[in-house]
């Protein structure tokens, strides 16, 4: 093992200029560093020359001034930055620290020389360094800011699109009301002659559109947190074939063949039966769509292991791998779909899979690639111990109750005209009103048993005439229908809270308004 140098050594070879001088600056000792960096030979150096003599004349002065009172009262000065003059004149920037001690009879000083140059290159660098970082975080706080902007912005926009969606689909419904009305006046009428192929197609395109405006209520109500399921047992083989059922029309106009593969009942699920049936027919009307016309579609349901499985499929355009994680996305739109000018709003999937998670479920899209047809699976939860019994229907007879007398509350005319026309077709005794005023009056003279009320009325809203309604003698018996646009669970329960009987979303289907009747 080496020995460890000598205090000579470590003083010859230190990594700094180290200089030992009288108390008045003569040099009594100088290692090699020091004689490399001031250009002498140590010889040259010792008893010849004092450090003062290797100062500028300011640096001197300094010298006197300042570092020899405070060597003489503390005994040591530390990282003082001079300049020294080498043997060829030139300037060296140096940093010094001295130490005075008594050794002997005499006072020596002990001095410490580091080169500055480097240090002020390296301040340099770090300088430089030091306002990169602090550019590159005001950068970063810059960018997080405008990002944090953008964010609001976005959440904002967000916010509005969905109120937007919201009010669209109100806006929408109010049209479609007096249209739905005139059409199953139409159908009451004409609907049994030998050609009616034109009112088959209006009813086809009539419940289309209906259902577009519906799912723009429904996913706004997802996106903004606001849907609410009723839960209830639901048998799923009945549901499943009653939707197929319902797009029996739609499959024959594009001349596709359907294929049921139904488990026998009961396959129970715990769910909202609306919602479900909504669900299975978005991905009936999304196969029927972007399969060429002729195709085969295949609805399947089965259980397994405690879940029930519905999934369609179909022989359509399929997807690309690409589009496989992005389909279910709001608005999401494929080109295929856009060249075959068929794309829709973009919103069905989106729904499906929000109803779908809403019901602890899953969905899944599988396909072997672009023009190879896809499958949609949806698995969700068999109810554990529920038993199913099938609700109770209203009457299939055509007709309500001879002369039942029914006051319909609207301010658009023609919605109010149509959807009486409907009525008396149904046998009812009918009468309009624009205003919640007019019904008022009305009402002592007419007597009606059922009141259809809108809820945008100008005078006053329905909540308010349907409270006033019941606190008349005679308003306790009548049955009050709200008919709105708006078909929130928050309006409904607004609506019964006022004393509505039965809340109805326009464009009212004339037969479930048939089994609110009374008999």
């Amino acid at each position: 093992m080496p020995t460890a140098p000598s205090g000579d050594i470590l003083f010859d070879q230190a990594a700094c200029a180290l200089l030992l001088t009288e108390a008045d600056g003569v040099i009594l000792r100088a290692n090699s560093m020091a004689c490399t960096w001031l250009g002498y030979a140590e010889e040259e150096l010792v008893g010849k020359v004092r450090m003062q003599d290797l100062l500028p004349v300011g640096a001197r002065l300094f010298y006197h001034t300042h570092c020899q009172p405070i060597l003489q009262v503390q005994g040591s000065v530390a990282e003082i930055q001079v300049d020294l003059r080498n043997k060829r004149q030139e300037r060296l920037p140096m940093l010094i620290n001295i130490s005075r001690r008594q050794e002997a009879d005499d006072m020596i000083d002990h001095w410490a020389l580091f080169k500055a140059s480097d240090r002020r290159a390296y301040e340099r660098e770090l300088l430089a360094a030091r306002k990169a970082a602090e550019a590159a975080l005001d950068a970063r706080r810059s960018a997080e800011e405008e990002l944090q902007k953008l964010n609001a912005q976005l959440s904002a926009a967000d916010r509005r699109k969905d109120e937007f969606l919201a009010t669209l689909s109100h806006e929408l419904r109010n049209p479609l009301a007096p249209m739905r009305s005139a059409l199953d006046v139409l159908k009451l009428k004409f609907g049994h002659g030998t050609d009616n192929r034109l009112l088959q197609a209006f009813d086809r395109q009539m419940r289309h559109l209906t259902r577009l405006v519906d799912d723009l209520m429904e996913v706004s109500r997802i996106t903004q947190g606001r849907m609410q399921l009723q839960r209830a047992p639901v048998e799923l083989s009945a549901l499943v074939q009653g939707a197929a059922h319902d797009l029996a029309a739609t499959m024959e106009a594009a001349r596709h063949t359907l294929r049921l593969s139904i488990a026998a009942p009961p396959v129970v699920v715990d769910g909202d039966a609306t919602r479900l049936a909504q669900v299975v027919i978005n991905l009936l009307t999304n196969a029927a769509k972007y399969t060429p016309d002729g195709g085969t579609i295949e609805l399947r349901l089965s259980c397994d292991d405690g879940t029930a499985e519905i999934s369609v499929r179909d022989n359509g355009i399929g997807l690309p791998a690409s589009a496989l994680a992005t389909v279910f996305n709001m608005f999401s739109q494929l080109e295929p779909a856009l060249e075959r000018s068929k794309g829709g709003l973009g919103i069905g999937l989106a729904l499906v899979r929000g109803i779908v998670e809403l019901h602890g479920g899953s969905v899944h899209a599988d396909s072997p690639g672009p023009g190879l047809g896809s499958t949609f699976t949806i698995r969700l939860p068999l109810a554990q111990g529920s038993v199913w019994a099938p609700s109770l229907q209203a009457p299939s007879g055509t007709a309500a109750p001879a002369q039942l007398r029914v006051l319909v509350v609207d301010d658009n005319e023609d919605a109010a005209e149509t959807l009486a026309m409907t009525l008396e077709l149904h046998g009812c005794e009918v009468r309009t009103a624009a205003t919640a005023a007019r019904a008022l009056e009305m009402l002592p003279g007419f007597a009606p048993a059922v009141a259809l009320l809108d809820i945008g009325l100008p005078d006053m809203n329905g909540y308010e005439l349907a409270r006033r309604v019941r606190q008349l003698s005679a308003g306790a018996g009548i049955t009050l229908i709200a008919t709105t646009g708006w078909g929130q669970q928050k309006d409904r329960e607004r609506a019964f809270a006022a004393g509505f009987d039965r809340h109805l979303t326009k464009p009212i289907d004339f037969d479930l308004l048939r089994s609110y009747l009374p008999n």
